[in-house]
């Protein structure tokens, strides 16, 4: 599809409506042989590459200015094989379509949170989702990938063949090729879960987050416990979403605390048990395609009394009704994988804390990309110094680092191996020194 093509305006938006990027050309490839040939016409001709899958990346990243776009989005085969509980599946699937798949056995792998995303950047950069701390992350659960490298080979990917680019894969994102085909384990979850929030006013949001700091870091790997600040009706709220996928029998125990906290304190509870597919997508009528979203993300290890009066503050100036701040919960299962297992390198968090602006009118760009930093920076002091790369906007090289830590230079002998000539550079690039 080239400029002047019918649809050319409409194919080149992506998720993130700020994103406004022309390419000279997009390449819909239907199969791993016109990857090759994309790649092979990029390198000959020497022009920028970008690869989209969703396109869901808030940098924008999968579409380039005046170079190519290799677009998987029409790759969609999946095979479940429910026996082995293995998903051998193409990469322009979107989290929707691959749970879809494996729903239809009652199983699930750790997939992001927005049904729209595209499996292949999610897994690429680690993968959270919820999970995650049941099962590890979307990248702890790929077992094999093909990839096309920059060179034109077609490679597989696994534990006992090219088992250091297998590595690589697992959270170094899209700097050593355009993977093609991605194999997952699978677990058995059924079709439902229990889900729900406990909600509280503002006065009460102090102590709430206080409680969820304490119960949320001791709770057991089937319980996640995603929180955030929100605004409804102009009332600021804060507000804990509860999944739960563990024995139906020790739901009870494990939640009381919550409940019996939430009791006389919440303005409103809701728990039931909704199927898995539901949860997976209740996030998509807030993030839609082409509204314009700003985002930094720090991880955080503890909600201390200091941390707990920045974010109430943070939030207090929001710059309109759909602004949140979030707590993505971690650890569990995550965290109990070694560092060097793979190149996803954020392992000793508790929290991933990001303010998100999210707005229509390209009036409004400053107001709300301002909000966004200066939230980080006043949280900054309270995190990690770590970032998951998924969720870096154009930050610079040294928040790139920072995502890798201990794992960055192993990268870097990795991209000098399989891309030398950094021609998969628009991403979270890690730059070759050959």
């Amino acid at each position: 599809m080239l400029p002047g093509d019918p649809g050319f305006e409409q194919a080149r938006r992506v998720w993130n409506g700020l994103v406004d990027k022309r390419p000279a050309a997009i390449a819909y490839c239907t199969g791993v042989d016109d990857v090759v040939a994309a790649i092979s016409l990029a390198r000959e001709n020497n022009v920028p590459l970008s690869v989209r899958s969703g396109g869901h990346n808030v940098a924008g990243n999968s579409v380039c200015e005046g170079g190519l776009v290799i677009d998987l989005s029409r790759m969609k085969s999946r095979l479940v094989d429910d026996t082995r509980r293995v998903a051998a599946v193409e990469a322009g699937l979107t989290l929707a379509e691959f749970d879809s798949a494996t729903q239809a056995f009652g199983l699930a792998t750790t997939m992001g949170v927005n049904g729209d995303t595209g499996i292949a950047g999610l897994t690429l950069g680690g993968g959270f989702g919820k999970l995650g701390r049941r099962y590890g992350l979307a990248c702890d659960n790929l077992l094999s990938a093909e990839i096309v490298t920059a060179d034109g080979r077609v490679l597989q990917a696994s534990a006992s063949e090219n088992p250091d680019l297998f590595w690589g894969l697992r959270g170094g994102g899209g700097n050593f090729g355009v993977v093609t085909r991605f194999e997952y384990r699978l677990h058995e979850i059924g079709t439902e879960v229990l889900a729900g929030a406990v909600t509280f006013l503002e006065p009460r949001a102090r102590e709430a987050l206080r409680f969820y700091d304490s119960f949320a870091t001791a709770a057991p790997d089937q319980l996640s416990l995603d929180a955030a600040f929100v605004t409804s009706a102009g009332e600021r709220l804060f507000s804990i979403a509860i999944f739960y996928s563990g024995p139906s029998g020790k739901a009870e125990q494990i939640l009381a605390p919550l409940l019996d906290y939430a009791e006389g304190t919440a303005a409103d509870v809701r728990l039931a048990r909704v199927p898995y597919l539901q949860v997976q997508s209740a996030g998509d009528a807030v993030f839609r395609t082409g509204r314009r979203y700003s985002w930094k993300a720090q991880f955080m290890r503890e909600l201390t009394e200091d941390a707990i009066d920045v974010l109430l503050d943070v939030y207090r100036r929001a710059p309109n009704e759909n602004a949140l701040l979030v707590f993505q919960q971690v650890g569990g299962a995550i965290s109990r994988i070694p560092v060097s297992e793979a190149a996803y390198a954020c392992r000793n968090a508790e929290f991933d804390c990001f303010p998100i602006a999210i707005w229509d009118d390209p009036a409004k760009d400053q107001e709300n990309i301002s909000w966004v930093r200066e939230a980080w920076a006043a949280i900054r002091p309270h995190s990690t110094g770590a970032v998951y790369v998924n969720n870096l906007g154009e930050e610079g090289q040294e928040r790139i680092k920072a995502a890798y830590g201990p794992n960055y230079q192993r990268l870097v002998e990795l991209k000098n191996k399989y891309d030398p000539m950094n021609m998969f550079c628009l991403n979270q690039n890690i730059k070759p020194t050959a």
